[in-house]
């Protein structure tokens, strides 16, 4: 897909932020610092759309992003940062879930996981709570650049291996380094929509 229009277009916590449009939504959801913000600018072919942080867990709202007005990606906070309250944690869990469950438009989760290490216990948990929401999950295994090309398949297999991955569920190899898997990304996504 070639994007020529990109913008936030919304900042929600509440249903009622929500963007009043029937636009079909793919949400990204992974470990804070997995790399969801370059995720989104690379795909976006934007520079800083998104704002990467080196501080994890700077995403705590929805941001609902418009693109080419015939879809939104909606990055929720990410999960599994420890440098936030106990009650904070507990209130995006609270927002997410009434997002995932209750949004319409919602099309299919992205799950990201860096391709480099085990899905930790807090990416299985997030990937068996989409599976039981019957939620269409399509896993990005990101930062393949940072490993040798002869070792993406044995990589693959862990993640699938670890999430006890539904075998209906693509993986996508991605560097936003690189834009290595930029495409597949694409045809994977819209195939969904």
């Amino acid at each position: 897909m070639k994007v020529t229009k990109a913008e936030l277009a919304a900042v929600a916590v509440k249903p009622e932020q929500y963007p009043n449009t029937l636009l079909p939504e793919v949400a990204l959801a992974g470990r804070s610092n997995v790399g969801k913000s370059s995720f989104i600018n690379k795909m976006m072919n934007r520079k800083s759309l998104a704002r990467t942080s080196q501080r994890p867990g700077k995403t705590q709202t929805l941001n609902f992003y418009a693109i080419n007005d015939q879809l939104h990606f909606v990055d929720v906070p990410g999960y599994g940062f420890a440098k936030v309250s106990k009650k904070e944690r507990e209130a995006w869990g609270r927002m997410i879930e009434t997002f995932i469950q209750q949004r319409e438009q919602l099309k299919a989760v992205i799950q990201i996981i860096d391709i480099r290490h085990e899905p930790t216990k807090d990416d299985q948990l997030m990937y068996d709570w989409l599976k039981h929401f019957e939620i269409p999950v399509i896993l990005v295994a990101t930062k393949c650049d940072k490993i040798p090309k002869g070792k993406w398949e044995k990589h693959k297999k862990i993640i699938s291996k670890v999430l006890n991955k539904d075998k209906n569920d693509p993986i996508v190899v991605f560097s936003s380094e690189t834009g290595y898997g930029k495409d597949d990304a694409w045809k994977t996504i819209l195939s969904y929509l």
